[in-house]
């Protein structure tokens, strides 16, 4: 397959580097041939010999037009590759793969801070590529750190156009416009994770078509999967299994048709940061977060707090910075913290955890000010008190929904809704009798009290009727009746500062 080339501005950062004499330079990529067929171009650009090294294949000369000349292989400790380098009166470039492993060595650091002075009034250039990024401290300020980006769009159409030069007539039934979907839907993908999913999708469908997007989306899935802290939500609930909330709906139909389109950011229009739904426990918060994945069409990823705070010293900012990273990586994307209170609600402490909780609520906060990418938050809240200020400024996100107890006619939506999704008929049902026996309860309380009279009828060995579900509305003790003070507080501070769902 050929390999395409990175985008133009980060091939000129590492062009600039290069040709500025710059003599350690470390990239970070899971993308090892990408890379390595990118820098071999770079290396012919600015007349440079090009090596690769690798503890298993030693130094290998590599020529883009001649092929591999690898009869150089007699280096394979990294202490002899550098004393090798040191010595070489060539003017070159040095890959060095998967050297991190070697950085722990104190020899190696001091060899590499040897090398330093000696590189930089020489034509020689060392370059680390490796999938991690792992530092020595006493080698920060030598080494210029680069990440590359995963392939953009264009990147996936030239793969695209490829594929299909290489397919019979009757194996291609793809438009041009579901081309440009398909390449788009790719992003965060590797050119080799991309190329993968388009295969299984032709030895799938006996042709290149428009249901790539399934399985592109299971690709996705798998990463989310093995980031280990995020999860991966299938997008099935929809804009109609939401009772109430015209406010927010209208809010995100607006938002979504707009602001994710290429005519609004011509037009001026930024892209949409996040929201904060704020409510007591039950008010469809969680569902209200499925529901804008499946209307949106983007992938909802969940993070965990949870598994952000680990044991080891250092890996809950690493794991943090990990998780924003994989959710960039998949973007355009839902990021979706739940209870987010209960994450962040020592992010202005620093007592028994060191600073670890304020470290990480300080680079979540900067991400969300400074993410580029198309990420869009949907934060959740129980309990007002315990989020840090910080948090909810003006500006860090789009708006703040406050979701209240359901009025009465949310109530009968709501019931009509969950009788249907049980196969039911809502109009056999008297819907507003059982709205005004429900008085204060939740969403999800309405939704338990069908399940409720579900089995009661059930042992009954009889269809359900309006009797099992009064009965089950009444034997209901809803959460508002033990939850009403801090109710009580929670509407006094949305008056407001938050805007009314419904």
């Amino acid at each position: 397959m050929k390999i395409t080339g990175l985008q133009s501005e980060t091939f000129s950062d590492i062009s600039v580097l290069i040709q500025s004499r710059c003599p350690l330079i470390y990239l970070t990529s899971h993308e090892e041939e990408r890379v390595m067929k990118n820098l071999a171009l770079l290396a012919t650009n600015v007349n440079k010999k090009f090596y690769s090294w690798s503890v298993t294949n030693g130094l290998v000369e590599l020529n883009i037009e001649e092929g591999d000349i690898s009869d150089l292989n007699s280096f394979n400790d990294p202490m002899e590759i550098l004393g090798h380098i040191e010595s070489s009166k060539e003017n070159a470039i040095y890959v060095l793969k998967d050297f991190h492993f070697y950085m722990e060595d104190f020899t190696v650091i001091r060899k590499l801070r040897d090398l330093f002075g000696s590189l930089k009034v020489s034509y020689k250039n060392i370059i680390f590529l490796s999938p991690h990024l792992k530092l020595p401290i006493d080698l920060n300020k030598e080494i210029s750190v680069v990440d590359i980006p995963l392939p953009t769009s264009k990147e996936f159409l030239e793969m695209i156009s490829e594929i299909k030069s290489n397919l019979q007539a009757s194996m291609i039934d793809i438009e041009e416009k579901d081309i440009n979907l398909l390449a788009k839907a790719a992003h965060g993908l590797t050119l080799a994770e991309a190329e993968n999913v388009f295969s299984k999708m032709i030895v799938c469908e006996k042709k290149l078509s428009k249901k790539g997007l399934p399985y592109i989306l299971n690709e996705k899935r798998q990463i989310v999967r093995k980031s280990g802290i995020l999860e991966f939500y299938p997008a099935s609930n929809r804009i109609n299994d939401l009772g109430g909330f015209s406010q927010l709906k209208k809010w995100l139909e607006e938002r979504g048709q707009a602001l994710f389109s290429s005519k609004a950011k011509k037009y001026g229009l930024p892209e949409p940061k996040g929201i904060l739904l704020l409510g007591p426990p039950g008010t469809g918060k969680s569902l209200t977060a499925k529901v804008v994945s499946n209307y949106w069409q983007l992938p909802l990823l969940k993070l965990d707090f949870g598994k952000i705070f680990s044991g080891l010293v250092g890996s809950s900012e690493e794991n943090m910075r990990e998780a924003l990273k994989t959710a960039e990586g998949l973007s355009p994307s839902i990021l979706w913290v739940d209870e987010i209170e209960k994450g962040l609600s020592g992010g202005t402490s620093s007592g028994s955890d060191g600073g670890t909780a304020a470290r990480v609520f300080g680079s979540f906060l900067t991400w969300m000010q400074e993410k580029k990418s198309t990420v869009f938050v949907i934060a959740t809240a129980n309990d007002i008190s315990k989020l840090p200020p910080e948090l909810l400024r003006k500006g860090r996100f789009d708006e703040i929904f406050f979701l209240d107890l359901p009025k009465e006619k949310e109530k009968e939506e709501i019931f009509s809704i969950h009788l249907a999704k049980k196969g039911r008929d809502p109009k056999n049902f008297n819907i507003k009798d059982f709205s005004i026996a429900a008085k204060d309860f939740t969403g999800a309380e309405i939704e338990q009290t069908i399940t409720d009279a579900l089995f009661q009828a059930f042992n009954q060995q009889k269809e359900i009727n309006n009797e099992e579900i009064l009965s089950a509305i009444k034997a209901c003790i809803p959460l508002s009746t033990t939850y009403s003070h801090e109710l009580g507080a929670l509407r006094e501070w949305a008056r407001l500062r938050a805007k009314k769902a419904s």
